[in-house]
């Protein structure tokens, strides 16, 4: 299965919301984050938190991330 990175989230938190909101949708996605296994959430802050859908949802997770944004962001 191949994965598409569709971002890179200063925090956790963001990136398991934005997971959250494409499963709604029906959309696998994939978080990944260097926090020396949950024990430094810090770490994360410098690579940043992504997150990845299959490359074949790529296009329609775009889309609901698009969605997400508050008008005239």
């Amino acid at each position: 299965m191949d994965l598409d990175e569709i971002g890179i989230y200063n925090t956790t938190t963001e990136a398991l919301l934005v997971k959250a909101r494409l499963e709604a949708f029906g959309i696998d996605a994939v978080v990944q984050a260097d926090t020396a296994a949950g024990t430094i959430p810090t770490l994360a802050s410098g690579r940043g938190v992504r997150v990845f859908v299959r490359e074949a949802d790529r296009a329609e997770a775009l889309e609901v991330l698009e969605r997400m944004l508050p008008p005239g962001d």
